[in-house]
């Protein structure tokens, strides 16, 4: 059962984060047709009320507070790998000026997405393709924030995410404590990044986790992204 307003609201304050009850009855629907478009799509492992509040709505809201830097007034956003939608939904949904998109590899989940955003009332762009072949056409360099929760490994998400973000933008990389930056950091500046700070916290319940913010501060290599099985074959 998905927990009430009050219990709710206490735990996301508990956090830095402030959520109305308009938006808690948006939240508790989204998890609604969640957990029953799940029955049928696998979307996500994560189906319980309370788990969903915390790993899903409060992780990807988390990004406002811990890097708010990275979304100005009415930044263009892009998520990479949206599955069921997280971290791009829930900030669209919060944040109304941001120019969301969304991208997944997989139709059923971009279908999901669709509905999802009608019956919340969220203006989001849903494209079905793969993040290295998009990358090719003038959505490159065109966002001012590039999100991607988990996916792939960091030298690979790096390689699907840089080329989108445009100079002085940022990738925001949610990843669990298991996987150090270090392995990524000569393909990060390879396409034109930096980072600049490694954000760790840990959710109610004891789930560590870690964003990794990137800056852009050159032109990505128009070489970069190579086709999937360059990427696979050999990582940067």
């Amino acid at each position: 059962m998905f927990p009430g307003f009050e219990q709710a609201a206490a735990l996301f304050a508990a956090e830095g984060v402030d959520v109305s009850r308009e938006t808690y009855g948006l939240l508790q629907k989204y998890a609604e047709f969640l957990v029953s478009y799940n029955e049928k799509v696998n979307l996500t492992a994560v189906t319980e009320g309370d788990e969903i509040l915390r790993k899903h709505f409060l992780d990807s809201l988390l990004l406002l507070q811990k890097a708010p830097g990275c979304f100005p007034e009415g930044a263009a956003v892009l998520d990479i790998g949206s599955g069921a939608g997280f971290p791009g939904v829930p900030l669209a949904l919060v944040r109304r000026d941001l120019r969301m998109t969304l991208m997944d590899s997989l139709q059923k989940r971009i279908t999901f997405l669709v509905q999802l955003c009608g019956l919340l009332g969220v203006a989001c762009t849903a494209i079905h393709g793969r993040a290295e072949q998009l990358a090719k056409t003038d959505l490159r360099e065109s966002f001012d924030t590039v999100t991607a929760r988990a996916v792939a490994a960091l030298p690979t998400l790096a390689e699907y995410s840089l080329p989108y973000v445009k100079l002085g933008g940022h990738w925001l990389a949610m990843k669990g404590p298991g996987e150090e930056i270090k392995p990524a950091l000569q393909a990060i500046r390879l396409l034109g990044g930096e980072l600049t700070e490694t954000i760790s916290y840990t959710l109610p319940g004891g789930d560590e986790r870690v964003i990794y913010v990137v800056k852009k501060c050159k032109t990505t290599p128009t070489k970069y992204p190579r086709n999937s099985s360059q990427i696979k074959q050999k990582p940067l």
